[in-house]
């Protein structure tokens, strides 16, 4: 089954909480139901301890919870510390009837810094091998629960260039998934076409965020050495079917119907609400999502 799904941070972003501070929560799970979503993933506005709470929350809108961004700190807490950590994530996603468990290592990212996203941290060749087995055993954890991990490769990681997720993907087990993100991949390999690099990973594919990237603000971050913050801010990522993006939809849904792909496609794209509304960017983005599902055959 084929769901739709938002992200909140079109609306009220989590990482620089100025952005959108103005509008009121119900406008954001009104629109994301009037535009026609299935469900939203987590944002700093929810109930975040209490899952009834939070399944509650939602429901008055119709929208089921996808799932939420959990943050592993690997390279500097052993594995069972982190399993320790993930529990509470876990036991939210369970009750929410959630699929999957999304996970990024941030012990030592830069995406929340005042750091150029030039100049992230790498992991060198042993490094990833340590770091991958030890994800693979924190989806083993996570399996035995009935929950997938789908690892977000991230701009600002140890998981974003095209050779860090081959690296990484062999570096772990078959319990690990990907959350394949389109938008980060193309600005993690400075505008490749996702699709063919899709194509290698499309059957460990267990949650998709559609998101696009202007290539030229894309260019000025990398060339002026901005921070991935100051590159949100200026506009680096939308929504599929803007015409300012650079990501193409259609083959990257036909890799996704060929890998017999059921679940979630998300449009995750956080942008400035003053300067890009969000109702208007999210309508959009779901009906050039949905045409591109249909043509794909994905539905």
């Amino acid at each position: 089954m084929i769901l739709y799904g938002t992200n909140p941070i079109a609306w009220a972003n989590d990482d620089d909480q100025t952005l959108g501070a103005d509008i009121p929560t119900e406008q954001i799970l009104s629109e994301a139901r009037d535009i026609g979503f299935d469900g939203i993933e987590n944002g700093h506005r929810w109930p975040q301890d209490d899952p009834e709470a939070l399944r509650a929350f939602l429901g008055e809108y119709g929208l089921k919870y996808i799932s939420g961004w959990h943050s592993l700190n690997l390279l500097v807490n052993d594995v069972e510390t982190e399993k320790a950590n993930i529990q509470p994530t876990l036991d939210k996603l369970k009750h929410n009837h959630c699929a999957v468990c999304i996970v990024a290592e941030t012990s030592n990212s830069v995406q929340g810094l005042d750091v150029p996203v030039n100049d992230k941290p790498v992991l060198d060749a042993a490094g990833m091998t340590k770091f991958g087995a030890d994800v693979e055993e924190i989806a083993q954890y996570c399996a035995a629960q009935g929950i997938t991990l789908a690892y977000h490769h991230h701009m600002g990681t140890v998981v974003e260039t095209p050779a860090e997720i081959d690296a990484f993907m062999a570096a772990t087990g078959p319990a690990t998934k990907m959350l394949f993100d389109a938008g980060h991949y193309y600005f993690g390999s400075n505008g490749q076409d996702p699709a063919p690099f899709l194509a290698k990973y499309a059957d460990r594919v267990a949650h998709f965020h559609a998101k696009n990237v202007r290539p030229d603000v894309m260019k000025r971050v990398r060339g002026e050495g901005l921070t991935f913050m100051d590159g949100v801010r200026a506009g680096v990522f939308t929504v599929p079917g803007d015409p300012e993006g650079g990501v193409a939809f259609d083959p990257l849904l036909a890799q996704l119907k060929d890998a017999e792909y059921q679940g979630w496609l998300v449009i995750e794209a956080e942008q400035d609400p003053a300067r890009r509304n969000p109702f208007e960017y999210q309508s959009l983005g779901l009906k050039t999502l949905r045409a591109a599902a249909v043509k794909a055959g994905l539905v």
